[in-house]
């Protein structure tokens, strides 16, 4: 492998490193229906606002979400919408695991 072909590979792995977080794919839901301040955030995924500030973070440097400040407030969006559509395949790739499970204990 050449070594841009490796650094191409390298941005791929960041950005998926980047929502690989339970919360932070709780954060992604939310923000699904749109733009919402860090308290917003911070309430409907049950964490504190410090926690859910620094993952707000991370995805923002890569590249993920998007943000504005108005006043005192920081709100967050979706950057890069399309992410969603990763997180349905993931979903796609559990239900198949669960459905050969089932397959395999019926066979029991």
């Amino acid at each position: 492998m050449d070594e841009e072909t490796r650094q191409l590979y390298e941005l791929k792995a960041g950005v998926l490193q980047a929502v690989a977080h339970p919360l932070r794919l709780a954060i992604l839901d939310v923000l699904r229906e749109g733009e919402r301040c860090v308290c917003d955030i911070a309430e409907a995924v049950g964490a504190k606002r410090p926690n859910v500030s620094r993952h707000l973070a991370l995805m923002l440097s890569a590249g993920i979400l998007a943000s504005r400040k108005a006043g005192l407030q920081v709100f967050y969006s979706l950057k890069t919408p399309c992410i969603l559509e990763s997180l349905k395949c993931v979903a796609r790739v559990l239900r198949q695991q669960r459905d050969h499970t089932e397959a395999l204990l019926r066979n029991l």
